[in-house]
């Protein structure tokens, strides 16, 4: 059983996401001092991406060693490759493109215009075989350090939607969704088994929009009504929120400044 979660309010939007990033540069540093490499799960979103560009612009950002870093995604829009839906260019775009990353440890989920074609099974299938190829033995996925996730004001995280049989599945690591209720309508997203492999799970969100979800999920919802309820790490799992959306949660308020 994963430990309690923690939670931690920030002011607001924009300090959320500065202070996430100094928070994730500092995480890896320290994994990498300790193991020799790290992995992390990126997620999309406006959070999430504005995550990536304040490491970006992090005077720190190279105490990092990016050539020894394993980057893969919670989930994605499975749209072309050149969409600007899709969370892997918008990643690209915010940070990865401007990092030296190793090509070969950018684990990205297949577009809907690449080798496989436009099937979605198959491309969650693929990405299952990538996970498989770079966990431990007899694993199916690596038990990764970090795995970011936003959430929808519903309760969706990853691309597990309330009710969808996505948030029932207990096997596969990762699967085709479809008829997702806001676009686009087909993705691929890591099940709740994989994202439980993770060591540690942050949960990033803002706005008031995100407040009843934040809530709900604090108080022990349900996971397949609430799928955000799901996701938590195996040795930890960090709330990341701003004041708003922590507002009808009973957690402390930052201090005002």
């Amino acid at each position: 059983m994963s430990p309690s979660p923690e939670v931690v309010v920030h002011a607001d939007a924009e300090l959320l996401a500065a202070a996430t990033a100094a928070r994730l540069l500092t995480k890896l540093v320290d994994l990498q001092a300790a193991n020799g490499s790290a992995s992390v799960v990126l997620t999309g979103g406006g959070t999430g991406i504005a995550v990536l560009e304040q490491l970006r612009h992090s005077p720190a950002r190279d105490a990092i060693d990016w050539a020894r870093l394993d980057i893969y995604w919670g989930d994605e829009r499975f749209v072309p490759s050149a969409d600007g839906e899709r969370n892997e260019l918008q990643a690209r775009e915010a940070l990865l493109d401007h990092v030296p990353v190793d090509p070969a440890r950018v684990h990205a989920m297949a577009p809907s215009d690449g080798v496989l074609g436009d099937d979605a099974d198959a491309a969650a299938a693929a990405y299952a075989e990538v996970l498989a190829a770079n966990a431990g033995p007899g694993a199916a996925v690596p038990a990764f350090d970090v795995l970011l996730l936003g959430l929808g004001g519903e309760g969706h995280t990853a691309s597990i939607f309330p009710e969808s049989p996505a948030a029932y599945e207990n096997e596969r690591s990762v699967v085709a969704v479809r008829d997702c209720p806001k676009p686009p309508p087909t993705r691929i997203s890591l099940t709740f088994p994989a994202i439980r492999q993770a060591a540690e799970v942050w949960l990033i969100t803002a706005g008031e929009a995100k407040a009843d979800a934040v809530a709900l999920a604090l108080s022990g919802a349900g996971e397949v009504q609430l799928p955000v309820a799901g996701a938590r790490g195996s040795q930890r799992t960090l709330w990341l929120v701003d004041k708003a959306a922590a507002g009808k949660s009973s957690v402390p308020s930052p201090p005002r400044v």
